[in-house]
């Protein structure tokens, strides 16, 4: 019994020193833990906006609203940790982004004609 606890407590010190170790690391390349989580929630985002953006060509004025919003959580992520991180997911971010500013664009003409 005694040595099914002294596993158990060595696999806990195991778990949070891996913990201390990953969040030293993250505080080392000079990000907090909490930008390097959302940046992270921003990636996988990011994989759903770059399907959507491919799939689809025109949006409803509700779906563009949602899209932008989603697209400028995913940017403020992204821009909150060094982009050696995020390299590989460039291409990626090009593309929203591409379709961020062409919605954009889109919303500013038509708001220009409904002025005028």
């Amino acid at each position: 019994m005694t040595v099914i606890l002294a596993v158990i407590y060595i696999l806990i010190f195991v778990i949070f020193a891996l913990i201390a170790y990953a969040v030293l690391q993250i505080k080392l390349f000079g990000m907090k833990v909490k930008d390097f989580w959302s940046f992270i929630e921003a990636n996988q985002m990011l994989d759903k906006l770059y399907k959507f953006a491919k799939q689809y060509e025109k949006l409803s004025p509700q779906e563009q609203i949602i899209y932008l919003s989603e697209a400028e959580k995913i940017f403020k992520a992204f821009d909150s940790v060094p982009n050696e991180l995020w390299e590989e997911e460039y291409d990626k971010y090009k593309e929203v982004l591409s379709k961020y500013k062409d919605i954009r664009m889109l919303r500013w003409a038509d708001k220009a004609r409904q002025k005028n």
